[in-house]
This record gives structure tokens, sequence and C-alpha cells, in this order.
């Protein structure tokens, strides 16, 4: 039977996701990269022959876009991720508790995993991403324009150590989606500096 005759056969749509984010509410987020990795290959040379051997397996980096709203203040919130993984301004330097950006910081100010589900029609999970140990590598906070009435879009740029797939069978009700505690509780809130941003 062809597959154009079978109702049940549905392709995975490209707007059928949610992000979990340490707390970023979800309806801001309108664009996102999923992870994909690159192998090494390490070639063996014997006569004038050539023969390849896999090597170090390299996840490539992410991005998500979303917008600014005034509350919760996207801007305020993603500064504070700065802040909170140890940048210091230099007005604020103080030489007996010098202090630089950790990855420990960065991380935990990130929620130590972001979670990527693609859904089906009734909102079930069809595949689930952990992005673990991510780090903000750049932040583009959007342009401005008088000719242009649009919404401010902010672009995240996204390291990390390793990524995770679950895959979910069509019509199983055992999916029940584990989100960190972190990623639940809702903390983006846009508050000054100090706040706790995303995480």
């Amino acid at each position: 039977m062809t597959f154009w005759s079978q109702t049940s056969v549905e392709p995975k749509r490209s707007f059928r996701w949610l992000l979990y984010l340490s707390g970023m509410p979800q309806f801001i987020v309108t664009k996102v990269k999923k992870p994909g990795f690159s192998v090494g290959s390490t070639p063996h040379n014997f006569l004038n022959y050539e023969f390849k051997y896999p090597g170090r397996v390299t996840w490539a980096p992410i991005n998500f876009t979303v917008v600014d709203p005034v509350t919760p203040d996207s801007t305020a919130s993603l500064y504070a991720i700065l802040e909170n993984a140890g940048y210091k301004l230099p007005t604020d330097y103080n030489e007996a508790t010098a202090q630089t950006i950790s990855k420990s910081g960065m991380v935990q100010a990130l929620g130590t995993q972001i979670k990527l589900v693609q859904l089906d029609a009734v909102g079930n999970p069809l595949e689930t991403w952990t992005v673990n140990n991510p780090q903000i590598t750049s932040i583009d906070f959007g342009d401005l324009d008088y000719g242009n009435d649009g919404m401010v879009n902010i672009t995240v740029n996204l390291n990390y150590d390793w990524a995770t797939l679950e895959t979910h069978t069509p019509g199983d009700q055992k999916w029940n989606l584990e989100v960190p505690t972190e990623n639940r509780s809702s903390k983006f809130t846009g508050d000054n500096r100090g706040s706790t941003g995303f995480g």
C-alpha cells in the first residue's frame, strides 16, 4: 500500500516543538537549531593506499531565537546569566576578590540541561533531545530600526559537552517528560542585575 493512502502516516513537523530552559517562557522562543555531531577521521597510509578510521565525536553548536517582551525582559534575563556565570564589570573589580567566568557558573546559570521536545499532532513527544552542560558563546540582542515595526529578536548561541536522544513510540502513554527541577520553576523574570535570569 502506498503511503499517501495511509492516513496514519504523519511526518514530523518543524513547528511542533517546545524548548525547556530554566524557567524561560516557551512562547517567546521562535526558532531553535537541533543538536548535531561530526566524527573525525584519521587516515592510515600503506604503500599507495589510504585507510580511514573514525576519530573523536564533536557536537555542533546550537542556537535559538527569542522575542524580547517587556515582561519578562529577555535582555535583562540573559545579561543576568552572564553576571551569574562570574562576569564582573571593570568598575566592579575588586583585587581582593577577583572573579572570572567559570564553566560551573555558566552551566549552573543555564540550569545544567536544556531539553528540546518534538511533538506529534496531539501534543505527545516524538523525540526528546537533552543538551548537557550548555554554555553561552555569544548573544546578539538584535537591531533597532525606525523603519521597522517588527518585534525585537535575540539570538543565543550555545556550546555544550554532549547531547542525548530519547525517542517515543506514537500512542505510548508512558512518555512523562522529566524536566530538571531548575527548569520547572519559572525564574525568567527579567529583574535587574543580581537576578537569576533563566536560571
